[in-house]
């Protein structure tokens, strides 16, 4: 796992401002679509928080292509933002932080023991970063909750893990 510190933002675009992402169209029929998560706490809370997509991809290399290039349009000290690739399911093919003109991509878990030893680390870090918010910290809980954010990246669903890993291994 890489270790990024990265302030946290109300939105990662302007509500009217959408990142303009080269190759893709909005015909949701495509199989990936490329998202940002919505940072709306309402949504999060209300369980209604739906990921904000920015394009639709025929094919899984496009979609990674079509982060990079988003990563690319991001102004060079913006913060990084997490990016995640879906199938048509909506179910998380793969999922990095985007910044400094580079996608990093956070490595799928390969078997169901590693998924819940991640989901139970990052429930860990949310509890702390919940503590350390209470107690006026919000440096710490921004870093814990993005922290709890990478972690929950590599939860690629299992029907795509050894796809996802092969795809990693080619693209570098």
């Amino acid at each position: 796992m890489f270790d990024l510190s990265f302030p946290a933002l109300s939105t990662p675009f302007p509500a009217d401002v959408m990142p303009v992402v080269a190759h893709s169209t909005f015909d949701p029929a495509l199989p990936f679509s490329l998202t940002l998560p919505d940072c709306n706490p309402a949504a999060a809370m209300s369980g209604e928080a739906r990921p904000r997509i920015i394009g639709h991809f025929t094919a899984l290399a496009e979609a990674m292509r079509g982060a990079i290039k988003m990563a690319e349009e991001l102004e060079p000290d913006a913060a990084p933002r997490m990016l995640a690739i879906l199938d048509r399911d909506e179910r998380l093919v793969l999922a990095g932080a985007a910044a400094n003109g580079a996608v990093a991509r956070c490595a799928p878990v390969m078997t169901a023991t590693e998924a819940r030893g991640v989901g139970m680390e990052a429930s860990q870090l949310r509890a702390q970063a919940r503590r350390a918010a209470d107690w006026l910290e919000s440096d710490l809980a921004t870093r814990l909750r993005q922290r709890a954010d990478l972690l929950e990246a590599r939860l690629v669903d299992p029907l795509w893990r050894a796809f996802a890993t092969r795809a990693l291994q080619i693209a570098a």
